[in-house]
């Protein structure tokens, strides 16, 4: 498992993902249920880039942004989950110190990616609702594409630099991932030296790709919400809500579970509560994502409704 020696810190090669290994007994049942789940995630995502490709009705850039967020949810929770079913099925927890840093780099930009997709989608809902006249101009086809393009590629660069600072550290005797997948605090307990620079370092990042596109949020929400209540009919006012309702829940299901993890302090850091939380946004928030967006939007149900009247 591990490589030379230097004193007291060692070249590791390969790390162990512990996972769940603590539930020893109800290995088979938790591979059942997370294979379920990972199957929901696939076809339930892959149901709302069907439909927004084929229903005319959802040729809209809300609609172009909606089929982005699906297939980001299915590339995200394909990061992390089959290899987590591998270790449930076979037992065999190793994973290469090349894979780990893999993961760990594609879990993190895709992560980027999600969050300036979730400021994207409200940014497109904030010009709907409050400059309706002008959405047709400003949302136009190029400019939806750019924003979409930006918001997949705009973190890659720093995340990758952040993934091989990481790695650099050196790793003690112990090699023992006690996580599910190649997470940052995890693997940064395992370092047998000062990490105060780096942990600066992913402070910063996740302040610059998960705080200020929540900030942006926050801020066009403000504005929607001010927008809202000042239509003179009640119809009006519900009908405005309904179109950001999906949208805001899933912003509040994955920041509050994401910002804890990374940001509350080291010293509060706890196995159990990592694992938790790290379930929560890298595969609970996906499967749900799917149900909230069609059951809370009616021209997606529309759409589903005319699919299996015509497969019908």
């Amino acid at each position: 498992m591990k490589g030379k020696k230097d004193g007291n810190v060692s070249t590791v090669m390969h790390f162990l993902l512990m996972g769940f290994s603590n539930f020893s007994h109800i290995q088979g049942f938790l591979f059942g249920i997370f294979s379920m789940i990972y199957i929901i995630i696939i076809f339930g995502n892959s149901l709302i880039i069907m439909l927004t490709r084929l229903d005319p009705a959802l040729q809209k850039p809300m609609y172009f942004f909606l089929a982005n967020f699906s297939l980001l949810e299915m590339c995200y929770v394909s990061v992390t989950l089959p290899r987590m079913l591998v270790n449930l099925w076979t037992q065999n927890r190793s994973i290469s110190l090349l894979a780990c840093a893999t993961q760990m780099c594609f879990f993190l930009i895709l992560g980027t990616t999600e969050c300036f997709l979730l400021a994207v989608m409200a940014y497109d809902r904030y010009v709907a609702i409050c400059n309706p006249l002008h959405y047709p101009l400003v949302m136009n086809p190029k400019m939806c594409v750019q924003l979409a393009v930006g918001s997949w590629v705009i973190g890659s660069p720093v995340q990758i630099g952040l993934t091989a600072q990481i790695f650099s550290l050196h790793f003690c005797d112990s090699h023992q991932i006690n996580h599910f997948f190649c997470d940052i605090p995890p693997i940064i307990k395992l370092a047998c030296e000062n990490t105060s620079r780096h942990e600066m370092f992913v402070f910063v990042v996740a302040m610059l790709f998960a705080a200020v596109p929540f900030m942006l949020i926050l801020f066009s929400y403000s504005r929607i919400i001010s927008t809202i209540l000042k239509l003179p009919t009640a119809s009006g006012r519900a009908k405005g809500f309904s179109t950001c309702s999906s949208h805001l829940i899933v912003v509040i299901l994955f920041f509050v579970s994401a910002t804890i993890t990374y940001l509350r302090p080291k010293s509060s850091h706890s196995p159990g509560t990592d694992k938790l939380l790290s379930l929560f946004y890298t595969i609970l928030t996906p499967m749900f994502n799917p149900m909230i967006y069609s059951l809370r939007n009616k021209d997606v149900i529309a759409a589903l409704r005319k699919l299996l009247l015509k497969k019908v």
